[in-house]
């Protein structure tokens, strides 16, 4: 196994301790497996270089020097995610786990180690800081309690993957406390820079600006391959590790992937169009009620099935109606795209309602008989052990149309925008959203947002709000405000009126943060 050769190392005394040295030499490449302190200082490296071209470049050196087991996490770890999208495994670390894994670390209080969050603005400067004061504190004092086995043990990069995929697996009553003790052996046996990084990787927030495209070309340009054949083997695989390691062994290789059962994959998404743009572009298009509902994805195999949801969640046991009733709907190994909506008397129901069940996890054969759900079918994405995402959609809708009897949305081919225009007021006045309109010679794009797919629904008037509360961010977004409560003035006095949550960046959310933060009156 060979490392890029800007990395060296230096041996201490102790020929397990290493030291690892940025160096832009020609020295060369070492055999070993990798530190999680090496991991670290490449990712320091990483977040310090300003231009993406570049970045690719120290990418692409790195992944050709890892071997087979430490390519796949590598590429999950330097991206932000620990386990592929489609992976059942989640590691549910909230910021309070991390929080109380730091405090009994550094034997201060909780309210330290928040009040040290709160001024970084960042959990990983904060950790680092922490563990770089209790290092200090420990070379300093001769104290039998201070001197524990803090930076005791070097962590190697599978060991830390080991640890947090035995995490994700641990469930029960008395898990919380075992994720608690094995975070805490983590940090035990981190360095302050190692702490900057893996308390950003619990969160899932490497914060170092490598996004899926930016791993993609570096894939293509460490395996001399097409960037085309990696997006399109992503597109198929959802898992960026797996496809560096079949870049690895060349395009071929790349060529041969296919859609798999059980092993979900992005849902094609649209963006806003007009009727009249879309067939003054296109010619005839294929107009769609568009559903507010929750999008899901129905895997079936022989006689098993599976519904996932839009974050490839499986949602199987939330769903136990929607499963039987698509699995008697065919006859055949499947993977479909659709939208199941809530109904009463007849009418759709809020979008809340789904959601509702999708998040339910008991009690769901009593919300079965008080609500109805109701799927409805509008892409196939395999078919019989083939995959259909590179056909256009005419063809994928006639395979659909053979492959299942019901529950198939309807749909309208027509370059008449009059016609288009009368299903668009007809969805409206059976309660939808509006109109999908799709380009016939379109193919299925997984996680692809773009003018294939356009949503044409009702423009809606706008109401300028105050701020004024704020609620704090979970996950990786613990560090800024996640959510926030919105006034209207009425009389010179605020009147709350709504609080939202979703369609942050999170570049947005550190920007308002930045703007709010001075501004808070209490905090409860």
């Amino acid at each position: 196994m060979h490392r890029p050769s800007y990395l060296k190392f230096l041996k201490k005394s102790h020929p397990s301790k290493r030291i690892l040295i940025l160096a832009n030499d020609n020295h060369s490449p070492c055999e070993h497996p990798m530190q999680f302190a090496e991991f670290a200082r490449i990712c320091e490296h990483i977040e310090g270089i300003p231009g993406r071209l570049e970045m690719i470049q120290e990418i692409s050196r790195i992944l050709s020097g890892l071997d087979s087991d430490e390519l796949p996490v590598f590429v999950q770890f330097v991206t932000g995610k620990i386990f592929p999208d489609w992976s059942p495994l989640k590691l549910g670390i909230g910021p309070n786990l991390l929080f109380d894994a730091i405090t009994l670390i550094v034997d201060g209080t909780r309210g330290d180690v928040i009040g040290e969050i709160n001024k970084r603005g960042d959990v990983g400067l904060a950790v680092q800081a922490i563990l770089e004061r209790k290092k200090v504190l420990r070379r300093t004092t001769r104290s039998a309690t201070i001197q524990t086995s803090l930076f005791s043990k070097d962590l190697e990069l599978l060991d830390v993957y080991r640890d947090l995929e035995r995490i994700a697996k641990m469930g029960g009553r008395s898990s919380q406390q075992e994720k608690l003790s094995l975070i805490q052996n983590l940090f035990q046996n981190a360095s302050p820079l190692e702490g900057r990084y893996l308390a950003r990787l619990l969160l899932e927030d490497l914060r170092i600006g490598v996004g899926e495209g930016t791993m993609r070309d570096a894939i293509a340009r460490a395996f001399s391959v097409d960037p085309s054949l990696v997006e399109h083997a992503y597109q198929a695989m959802n898992d960026l590790g797996e496809v560096a390691g079949l870049a690895r062994s060349g395009s071929d290789a790349l060529r041969g992937v296919h859609i798999l059962p059980f092993h979900p994959v992005k849902m094609m998404l649209a963006q806003q169009g007009t009727i009249d743009g879309a067939i003054t572009e296109n010619g005839a298009v294929a107009a769609e009620f568009k559903y507010d509902g929750s999008r899901f994805q129905f895997h079936k195999a022989g006689t098993v099935c599976r519904i996932y949801s839009r974050k490839l969640e499986d949602v199987t046991d939330a769903l136990p109606d929607i499963l039987e009733t698509l699995k008697a709907s065919t006859t055949h190994d499947v993977i479909l795209d659709g939208e199941v909506i809530a109904e009463k008397d007849g009418k759709p129901l809020p979008f809340q309602t789904v959601l509702r069940r999708f998040r339910r996890k008991y009690g769901v054969d009593e919300m079965k008989k008080e609500v109805m759900m109701r799927p409805f079918v509008f892409d196939i994405l395999y078919l019989d052990g083939e995959t259909l995402i590179d056909l256009p959609l005419k063809e994928r809708r006639s395979l659909l149309e053979s492959a299942i009897h019901t529950h198939v949305t309807p749909q309208l081919v027509s370059d008449d925008p009059a016609e288009v225009d009368r299903m668009y007021r007809e969805s409206l006045a059976s309660g939808h959203e509006g109109l999908m309109v799709k380009i016939l010679t379109s193919p299925y794009t997984p996680g692809i947002r773009g003018k294939n797919w356009q949503k044409i629904k009702p423009s809606v008037d706008t109401l300028d709000l105050a701020v004024i509360g704020a609620e704090w961010g979970e996950g990786k977004r613990a560090h800024v405000f996640g959510s926030f409560l919105l006034a209207c003035q009425d009389q010179g006095e605020f009147s709350a009126l709504s609080k939202v949550a979703t369609g942050f960046s999170d570049d947005q959310l550190a920007e308002v943060y930045d703007l709010l933060r001075d501004h808070v009156l209490s905090e409860s």
